[in-house]
């Protein structure tokens, strides 16, 4: 495998799709860890195929105001955390930070607000997004590209080449497409009639600023009529979903918050052994193995999570 620059972590995705992965699962207390078991999985699996210097984990931190400004109901469809895995969220950080990941949220960012400011205050970068989220496919270029977790094990890297194999457009355009389908997941409604289909078609070969600055670029007569004055449901929706490309000022030195510590394999034994993993105890390096042994430097900035 290549060597990879930076490696980062949608947070919350990640640790959703190991809650939801497996179900009754307790530690020798009773207390739930069916997301932390999946989820220390991940870091293993990662640790082993991505073992970069350089990531973070990066949190949501509520809903932002400038989207909320745009769409009062923003989100408004998402169920709060469910109480058994709010219970794991202390120890889920306890083992990111075990495995040496630093973990930020920040005021006014979603979490792929952050991943998308970094990404652009690193061109040329390789670079590795830990998510499915369809709203990260809109940084994938020659560098960049995402990584889900793989039935089996492992990982599937998604690229240009998957984007455009998905959507039917090439990953600039995902935010064009996004703000004409709408997205139920964040209660955003696109515009009524175009479906997937016809808003890649109709994304061929203009942009949505294009539409909007002259409607007459749009020669499809079936796609005219239903873009008719969309025009203001078209700039909300692309201001929903378009990434941000600035950074927070904490972010100042991207190199510092970049910077993961050694993993500390005798912490993450200990975490391992008082959830009752027996059999992720079973795959981690011998317990003389010591943090000094590891592959990444030890200096890095205190996690803010």
């Amino acid at each position: 495998m290549s060597a990879i620059d930076v490696v980062l972590i949608d947070a919350y995705s990640q640790i959703f799709r190991s809650f939801f992965a497996i179900r009754m699962l307790t530690d020798p207390q009773g207390k739930p860890v069916n997301a932390l078991y999946i989820f220390t999985k991940l870091l293993l699996e990662l640790d082993k195929d991505y073992p970069s210097r350089r990531g973070a984990m990066l949190f949501d931190c509520g809903k932002v105001d400038f989207r909320l400004k745009l769409h009062p109901d923003y989100k408004a469809n998402r169920p709060p955390m469910p109480e058994e895995l709010k219970c794991q969220m202390p120890r889920l950080k306890e083992m990111a930070a075990a495995f040496g990941w630093p973990q930020y949220a920040e005021t006014g960012f979603e979490a792929d607000d952050l991943i998308g400011g970094i990404v652009s205050h690193l061109d040329g970068c390789e670079i590795r997004i830990v998510s499915s989220d369809k709203d990260l496919s809109q940084l994938v270029n020659a560098h960049v590209k995402m990584v889900s977790p793989a039935k089996g094990g492992g990982f599937e890297e998604r690229g240009i080449d998957f984007v455009e194999a998905k959507f039917g457009i090439p990953p600039q355009k995902v935010a064009d497409y996004l703000a004409l389908v709408g997205d139920t997941a964040d209660n955003i409604a696109g515009v009524a009639g175009i479906g997937p289909k016809s808003a890649a078609q109709l994304l061929q070969n203009i942009t949505l600023e294009e539409y909007i600055a002259d409607p007459s670029v749009l020669t499809e007569a079936k796609f005219a009529a239903k873009l008719a004055n969309q025009e203001e449901l078209l700039r909300r929706n692309l201001g929903l979903v378009r990434l941000r490309c600035d950074l927070p000022t904490s972010f100042v030195d991207l190199d510092q918050v970049l910077t993961r510590r050694a993993v500390n394999w005798e912490k993450v034994r200990s975490l391992c052994t008082e959830a009752g993993f027996k059999s992720i105890l079973k795959e981690l390096p011998a317990a003389e193995t010591s943090v000094a042994d590891d592959l990444f430097a030890i200096s890095a900035k205190p996690e803010k999570i």
